[in-house]
């Protein structure tokens, strides 16, 4: 028996203390190296359990089995077959939630209250969602104006092999995001998740089997970035390629795609800019900035990380926030009280507290939090900094911790405001509080964000696209942005005459 929680329920025991192995083709199998990675919980430092580390090799074998169904039974499911696999898929997430959300809390760290009312609820709605789209991915019938009388129309097709790379971040939730809509495509799939979080995408890998989807049609090559990660993004038999993750790695992927040009999505960092103007609800606002960048412990793409508060209302937004931030239940993501969690290891523990001694060390100083909690563990305090200027590496990179920069600006003229939210390489997501609904449509139209929320936090609906602007990424993945995703379109011409 591994290291585990004694809140870890039977079910999730039992597939901890497992020998996790690649699934290609249907079949669980050993990677060809036969070595194993540990896996952590972050909240004790321990070991939960083991996963196959994959090669280049087992990646050259998913990709043949991927290809064998993709041109094989796949392609003849109809579109409501395919509907109704992932009806059951989802039915069957549901009938297994409890277990689905203590393993993702255990191996991700974030608390199992929103590891259950948040991640499984979400990748069961993104499922039934994306099912809709299998019966719904009709072509056009254009007008043309050849000499002569002709039929033509459009057809959307299949990409074909997708390869997926997904984060440690949201291990459920992105694998989901990506695997949905290209199951309702008609795609094949060779996915990677984290060599640090795997344990929650091999057990949807089990349950899409029993629903019913086809050997082939889902194969999990758990393994680290390189060799596994590069092999999926270079290798010439993957059509399209999907990566969420850090930007740095985002422009490898993309470069590593040019040898058959294949499509490229990703979605990658941010520094979301929060603004506060002094007519918003105060204490909504303040609650929204907590939740926004202190929610699993600000390993969040689109964390509100950066906050402008207007002068006249600084002293009491701020005031909140870092009365909030104390109050904060620090712990393991198992208890119920718990409401943030850990870092996702000790490298990011490190990399999180250097970049506040940097801020602190650059001029800005600490309102709240700033220390780590504990020796077990990797805990950070829920940390408010002031004082912070462009420049400083706190304020224009992206830490992925609780760290939240707070600014105030004493100006009325919204291109000003938005051009100093905007003077950043990243462009995820932004937030406005505001109760002047004509600041608030200015405002979204300014702002260079994918994803701009009015008075919210988030808006986490399988309809709405998700992505971002400049290093951001490339394309949008939920609502049917993310069906485009995994198909080609196709024009036909028939000529009458």
């Amino acid at each position: 028996m591994m290291n585990c929680h004694p809140a870890v329920g039977a079910a999730a025991k039992a597939f901890l203390n497992r020998q996790h192995q690649l699934l290609i083709d249907g079949q669980w199998v050993e990677a060809s190296s036969e070595a194993r990675t540990e896996l952590i919980d972050p909240a004790t430092g321990g070991v939960i359990a083991t996963a196959a580390q994959g090669t280049a090799a087992d990646v050259d074998r998913a990709v043949e089995a991927a290809r064998r169904a993709f041109e094989g039974p796949w392609r003849k499911t109809t579109p409501t077959q395919r509907t109704q696999m992932m009806l059951r898929f989802a039915s069957l997430i549901e009938a297994n939630a409890e277990e689905l959300a203590e393993l993702e809390c255990i191996n991700s760290g974030k608390p199992l209250m929103f590891c259950r009312n948040g991640d499984v609820v979400g990748i069961v709605e993104m499922l039934r969602y994306m099912s809709g789209w299998t019966t719904k991915m009709g072509g056009e019938t254009p007008n043309v104006s050849l000499p002569g009388e002709w039929h033509a129309y459009t057809l959307l097709e299949p990409v074909g092999v997708v390869g997926q790379i997904v984060p440690w971040n949201f291990p459920l939730n992105m694998t989901m995001w990506k695997i949905a809509p290209a199951i309702a495509a008609g795609c094949t799939i060779v996915l990677k998740p984290s060599e640090q979080t795997p344990l929650t995408a091999l057990r949807l890998g089990e349950l899409a089997l029993e629903a019913g989807i086809p050997p082939g049609v889902l194969n999990i090559v758990t393994g680290f970035g390189n060799p596994v990660g590069a092999s999926i993004a270079a290798h010439p038999g993957i059509d399209k390629v999907a990566f969420t993750g850090s930007t740095e790695v985002g422009r490898r992927i993309a470069q590593a795609a040019t040898g058959n040009l294949k499509k490229v999505s990703l979605e990658l960092g941010g520094k979301s800019p929060v603004i506060v103007f002094p007519d918003a609800n105060l204490q909504a606002a303040a609650a929204g900035v907590c939740s926004s960048i202190f929610f699993h412990a600000g390993q969040v793409c689109a964390a509100g990380s950066r906050l402008y508060v207007h002068e006249r209302v600084f002293d009491e937004v701020l005031d909140a926030v870092a009365r909030r931030a104390r109050e904060i239940r620090v712990g393991h993501g198992m208890d119920e009280s718990t409401e943030m969690g850990p870092v996702v290891s000790q490298r990011q523990l490190d990399r999180v507290l250097g970049y506040i001694r940097s801020g602190q060390e650059q001029g800005a100083s600490l309102l709240a939090g700033g220390e780590r909690i504990g020796e077990q563990g990797f805990f950070v305090q829920p940390t408010v900094l002031t004082g912070v200027k462009p420049g400083m590496a706190v304020h224009d990179e992206e830490i992925f911790g609780p760290v939240l920069c707070a600014m105030s600006f004493n100006d009325d003229d919204l291109d000003r405001i938005s051009a100093t939210a905007n003077a950043s390489p990243y462009g995820l997501a932004a937030s406005v509080w505001t109760r002047d609904l004509s600041i608030a449509h200015k405002m979204a139209r300014r702002l260079q964000a994918g994803i701009v929320n009015v008075n919210a936090l988030s808006s986490p609906d399988a309809t709405l696209p998700y992505g971002g602007y400049k290093q951001s990424g490339w394309g949008r993945e939920r609502g049917f942005d993310a069906i485009k995703l995994y198909t080609e379109v196709k024009a036909v011409a028939v000529n009458l005459n």
